[in-house]
């Protein structure tokens, strides 16, 4: 198959990574917040504290009900074994629960109005500064005492590399259907790391995507751990915990991970990215092809737009 790399003089990469040897963290070349004047649910407040942590938390951002039909619709889809042919359900690295299920928004009318719901896309409007579409949407698990980790990476540096994303313009909500409880592998994020770049080194293997989203990570991939180190020493580290219907904005650029679950206490959260329709996919940057749609979608529509939006 002819690869779909961008030539290395096509000069439109303002982002270059997976690139041979060691490559050097370098600043931020767009805006995190597009167009702050305009109206939305964030306060100003908040907009500007989005601009300088590169993440925002929401005490209550769905009511219970909601987070319980996502929980019985997760556990609907996860018993599907069409769903585990199709690629959208990733397993475990280690045994055979599952670890991801993806496209959830694609599946389930339930996540469909969530994903499009104006509380969730109107934040992410407000912040891009333009209309959205929905990149990916997933549910991550964390089962009770062995659900695994995602070491620290910058979701902005895979989805350019291998999804063709030109800009970081993108935000990713997750927002907890279970407890997240210091015990049982929040989110943590290095708060003003998102106007730091770091890219990886090495070549993308064909087909990455099969292994990297089980946490089997090869060479390029995982945020170059001196770089993490030299941010999280200046910068700290914030953990999110938070009851169920609780949540976090967080930039595309934010470096960001989880422990394992060593809990008798399951972690579930689900997780909507969207995307500026000025900001939409190409071809990859640094990859041999673009990954499936279900993990990056190449249809633009936006999402709608409700009343009061």
């Amino acid at each position: 198959m002819t690869s779909t790399v961008r030539p290395a003089d096509a000069g439109d990469d303002l982002y270059p990574t997976r690139t041979p040897g060691a490559a050097a963290p370098f600043p931020r070349r767009h805006p995190v917040v597009w167009r702050p004047a305009a109206d939305g649910p964030l306060s100003a407040a908040e907009l500007t504290a989005y601009d300088r942590d590169g993440c925002l938390h929401f005490e209550a951002l769905l009511p219970a009900e909601q987070t319980v039909a996502c929980l019985a619709e997760t556990a609907r889809l996860t018993a599907d074994p069409a769903l585990r042919d199709s690629g959208r359900v990733v397993p475990e690295p280690d045994g055979d629960g599952i670890r991801s299920v993806f496209e959830v928004h694609a599946l389930s009318d339930t996540f469909r109005a969530i994903v499009h719901s104006a509380r969730l896309a109107g934040i992410a409007r407000q912040i891009l500064g333009s209309d959205v579409y929905v990149h990916q949407t997933r549910v991550n698990l964390k089962p009770a005492f062995d659900g695994s980790g995602f070491g620290w990476h910058s979701d902005f540096e895979t989805w350019h590399s291998e999804d063709g994303m030109p800009a970081p313009r993108a935000l990713s909500l997750s927002v907890a259907l279970t407890e997240n409880a210091p015990y049982n592998g929040p989110l943590m994020i290095i708060p003003g790391a998102h106007r730091t770049f770091v890219p990886s080194a090495g070549e993308t293997p064909p087909d990455y995507h099969r292994t990297s989203l089980r946490g089997k990570n090869l060479p390029a991939g995982p945020a170059d751990r001196a770089a993490v180190a030299a941010l999280a020493r200046e910068l700290g580290i914030r953990q999110f915990t938070g009851p169920a219907g609780s949540a976090v904005a967080f930039d595309s650029n934010s470096l960001h991970a989880s422990a394992p679950n060593v809990s008798p206490f399951p972690r579930t959260n689900l997780f909507v990215v969207y995307n500026s329709v000025e900001n939409a996919i190409g071809t990859p940057y640094a990859a041999p092809r673009p990954r499936p749609g279900y993990l990056a979608s190449r249809t633009f529509t936006p999402v709608p737009r409700r009343d009061g939006d």
